[in-house]
């Protein structure tokens, strides 16, 4: 399979490695990505390849709760400036409001609803925006939580979006835990809420680049496979550590977990917080934008390596 200087560009982006590294994990791999980036880690090259690729839309992420109800919504622009301006935000907190108020079952039936305060469905609206505002909307995605206690969390005026559900007993106010997890999520942005979730085949390729880091390791190479296999089996905990928020070192404490902060910020409060369930937004995450002449830039770098 052959791959592009584009293609380098992205595989450099999810690993944070070099340039020739990635081009030679492509040629290996015969251009598919995600082997390349194993290929990277077990050569110890890629320490944790990165969930998303690179953010390149615009728009903005935002998270609300109301009533007890919490929504977090991403919608699209086309630029910067037009994702700071009054119009677009005041647009997407009624997208939000219309998640609270009418709760649609996806995108297409959230554009059946009606907009607050227009007398018209969001799908009427939207032409109207996008003619007003002067650029390309799209609606991407939402959920909405209507259990439990939620707290939202916008950052950097809708980079990130964060809507985290708590259980909360004994009459407690919970936002300060919620908004401190929030913003945990935000920071940290783990794959998984906790190590119990972690599926059974992601902890057996973790345990195998182990193996294989261990393999291209002079010191470590010669030792029994057994007693790589026991090494490898020991690293779990550290892969929680780093992948599941539960287990995560709590950003605002290191000394504590952020489950162990959880339970005795609440004890402090004289009740109980459980974590269900949370939300992450990115703007952006995941769609491309039109590369410009980057990818140009990178295949004239590349052409200096050979």
């Amino acid at each position: 399979m052959a791959f592009t200087a584009a293609d380098v560009k992205t595989l450099r982006e999810r690993t944070n490695v070099g340039m020739m590294d990635c081009k030679k994990a492509l040629t290996e791999c015969d251009g598919d990505m995600e082997k390349a980036i194993e290929w990277l880690r077990e050569k110890g090259l890629a320490k944790a390849a990165k969930k998303a690729g690179r953010i390149a839309a615009e728009g903005m992420a935002y998270a609300t709760v109301e009533n007890g109800v919490g929504a977090v919504v991403e919608v699209n622009c086309e630029t910067d400036f037009c994702a700071k301006s009054a119009p677009f935000v005041e647009f997407v907190k009624g997208i939000a409001q219309v998640v609270l108020e009418s709760n649609p079952a996806d995108v297409d039936a959230l554009k059946k609803c009606p907009f607050p305060g227009a007398g018209l469905s969001v799908e009427e609206v939207l032409p109207e925006k996008v003619m007003s505002i002067g650029e390309n909307l799209q609606i991407r995605r939402f959920a909405r939580f209507d259990q439990n206690t939620s707290v939202s969390y916008v950052h950097a005026g809708g980079t990130i979006g964060v809507l985290v559900n708590l259980a909360v007993e004994g009459g407690i106010d919970a936002t300060a835990i919620g908004k401190d997890v929030a913003m945990q999520i935000a920071a940290m942005n783990p794959r998984f809420w906790d190590k119990s979730l972690v599926p059974a085949s992601v902890l057996e390729e973790e345990k195998k680049i182990q193996v294989a880091l261990m393999d291209n390791d002079p010191k470590m190479a010669s030792k029994p496979a057994q007693v790589k296999e026991k090494i490898a089996a020991g690293k779990i905990n550290k892969f929680y550590e780093e992948n599941c928020l539960l287990q995560q070192s709590f950003v605002k404490d290191g000394s504590m977990t952020v489950e162990q902060y959880i339970a005795s910020a609440a004890k402090a409060l004289g009740g109980s917080v459980k974590f269900v369930d949370a939300v992450r937004f990115e703007k952006g995450e995941g769609i491309e934008k039109k590369v410009e002449d980057f990818a140009a830039e990178v295949a004239a770098q590349m052409n200096m390596g050979k």
